[in-house]
Formats: structure tokens, C-alpha cells, sequence
């Protein structure tokens, strides 16, 4: 009786051993999203953080939470008063690329080589605007920004 037991068990466990080796989503840090991927503003964080809600498919939007590739910002609750107002002018820099000629807001953006992010719950992409606008360069070439290739952050005091 045992040994028919067992016969039928092995299978079971040698599946279940397989869904073991799978990759999990952490890491799969190496895939690329090329884009364009449609999306729209929803949130802005700070200077180098928004949520957007994703189209994705017909139909299927998904809402997350965006890192600018390629960029530091300032964070809003820094170390000196001088790093808090330049997050500040970085956050309303974000906020005003949405904004048209006319003050009205334009929140429709594209994502770009979007991949998972260090920390769960937010990947990293390029956003760019309806007219091409890449939202790091411009915070860059603003002076609010500093390029950023994921090794330690420079202080902003």
C-alpha cells in the first residue's frame, strides 16, 4: 500500500518543484518593456515620482506607480531646508509639463522602456509628453534634477 502511495506522490512533488524554479516577479528585474505604453498622470509624487493609470490593453488600465529612469530629484522631506525647496520646485516643475499653452492640463503621457523598479509596487520608465517632451531631460536642463544610474545619490546639501 506504501509504495502505491508513493508512486502517486512523486509526480505531485516533482511538479511542485517546477512552480519552485519559476522566476518570481523580483527577479525578473531584466525585462524591458520597450513601449510606447499610453498612459495618464494621475498623482505626482515629487520631483521623480508619479502614479499613473496605464492602458495597457483594450480596455485594461492598471495604476502605478512611475520612477523617471534616469534621474534624482531632491526628496520633499530633506535633510536641510535647501533640498525641501528645490523638491518643491521639482514636484511643480513635474506638475507644469502637464499644463498647456492655454493653463488648461493635458495628463495624457507615454511610457518608455519601463522595467521593475528596487522597490515593490513601482517600476522605472521614460515618460514622455504628447509632443515629445522627455519629462528627465527637462528636469535635468530646469536644474532641478541630476542624472541618476542607480549607484549611491549624491546629497543635495
Amino acid at each position: 500500500m506504501r509504495a502505491r502511495q508513493s508512486y502517486y506522490l512523486w509526480p505531485l512533488l516533482a511538479l511542485a518543484g517546477l512552480f519552485v524554479g519559476l522566476p518570481s516577479s523580483a527577479e525578473r528585474v531584466g525585462n524591458t518593456i520597450p513601449g510606447p505604453v499610453p498612459a495618464r498622470i494621475i498623482r505626482v509624487v515629487d520631483g521623480d515620482t508619479v502614479v499613473v493609470r496605464a492602458r495597457i490593453w483594450l480596455d485594461q488600465e492598471v495604476e502605478t506607480k512611475v520612477r523617471l529612469q534616469g534621474i534624482d530629484t531632491p526628496e520633499l522631506r530633506g535633510k536641510c531646508q535647501d533640498e525641501s525647496l528645490l523638491a518643491l520646485a521639482a514636484r511643480d516643475f513635474v506638475i507644469g509639463l502637464g499644463k498647456t499653452v492655454n493653463g488648461t492640463t493635458n495628463d495624457e503621457v507615454q511610457l518608455f522602456d519601463i522595467e521593475y523598479g528596487k522597490f515593490a509596487g513601482r517600476v522605472v520608465a521614460r515618460i514622455k509628453s504628447p509632443n515629445g517632451v522627455d519629462y528627465s531631460h527637462a528636469l535635468i536642463a530646469a536644474g532641478v534634477a541630476r542624472s541618476y544610474d542607480g549607484g549611491r545619490r549624491q546629497p543635495w546639501c
